[in-house]
């Protein structure tokens, strides 16, 4: 699939399978052979797109690690401010808790994913971030 999105590991697909977890949409590139130790894959964004806020849960200290490789984004954990991400910044995201990210309002956003296999960890999808919550980060 050729695209102008996701930065040199290209957009991919269109992110069916995790549709309903999200506002928007996203695609998603498998970089990483099917069945493989660790899944890594690139995640798009379309402008304004973001995911439901979700934890990781996990007995390791870090649940899932974003790389920003193309536009520009945002990363939130309950509680704190909004981060505003660029192509090269790294999110390390603590297990256990509450977050989301994104692409900004008016750009794509595309980053690479991927957490440590461990037995028994689990992804649990919460509620959607609203638009009031959304509409009002500033960069």
């Amino acid at each position: 699939m050729k695209n102008n999105h996701g930065g040199i590991f290209g957009q991919g697909f269109p992110n069916d399978t995790y549709a309903k977890y999200f506002i928007g949409s996203s695609y998603l590139n498998p970089l990483s052979k099917e069945g493989e130790y660790l899944p890594i894959a690139n995640v798009t964004f379309e402008p304004s797109c973001r995911n439901n806020w979700h934890i990781h849960h996990s007995k390791l200290p870090v649940g899932q690690i974003l790389i920003c490789v193309d536009g520009e984004g945002w990363y939130q954990e309950e509680g704190k401010e909004a981060q505003h991400l660029n192509a090269g910044d790294i999110v390390e995201i603590p297990s256990n808790v509450k977050h989301w990210h994104g692409a900004v309002k008016d750009k794509w956003f595309s980053h690479i994913a991927f957490s440590i296999p461990e037995e028994g960890a689990t992804t649990e999808w919460c509620e959607p971030v609203s638009d009031e919550e959304y509409n009002k980060l500033k960069k």
